[in-house]
């Protein structure tokens, strides 16, 4: 069985961004699996991502309060057509992050991670894939926002790509 994947992360809703912008809703509808990578900013986004998501796996990031903090795990694992996949907000600097990462998540094939806003796509020696699908609402330094799909089948991750949020 092949399973759709929606990665997103730093949402920040409604902080930075009033809503989420309505192409990324439509990615949540089309995705079998939905990855939140931390920093939603509101519990109300959490109720609208499940609501929408035919299965949602979050955390929560730095900015996250209490309330969230309470209903979101600070990391996760999750195990998808053979597929084992970890998820942190924070993974600190860039420099040494796949070794860190290797220790920290040593069963993990794919590390889904958050925070700064900066797509990453990474593979480790051992062959940790690690994954920053940017923000969709807050590009900070990078030319546009960002979020990623892939599938997964057969015990491999398949089809990434890095999709630009067109502005309205």
């Amino acid at each position: 069985m092949t399973l759709r994947l929606l990665l997103v992360s730093d949402t920040h809703v409604p902080v930075r961004a009033r809503r989420l912008p309505d192409q990324v809703w439509a990615a949540v509808a089309s995705a079998d699996v939905v990855f939140h990578a931390g920093d939603w900013v509101s519990a109300e986004l959490l109720d609208q991502f499940e609501q929408r998501s035919p299965r949602l796996v979050g955390v929560y990031g730095n900015n996250d309060g209490h309330d969230l903090r309470l209903r979101l795990p600070e990391t996760v694992e999750v195990t998808l057509e053979g597929v084992r996949f970890s998820m942190i907000h924070e993974t600190g600097q860039a420099a040494g992050r796949e070794q860190r990462c290797e220790a920290l998540f040593p069963e993990a094939d794919v590390l889904v991670f958050g925070h700064s806003h900066i797509p990453w796509d990474t593979t480790s020696r051992r062959g940790l894939r690690l994954l920053n699908p940017g923000s969709p609402t807050d590009r900070r330094r990078q030319p546009v926002c960002t979020y990623m799909t892939a599938t997964v089948a057969d015990g491999e991750l398949l089809n990434l790509e890095l999709v630009e949020v067109q502005r309205p």
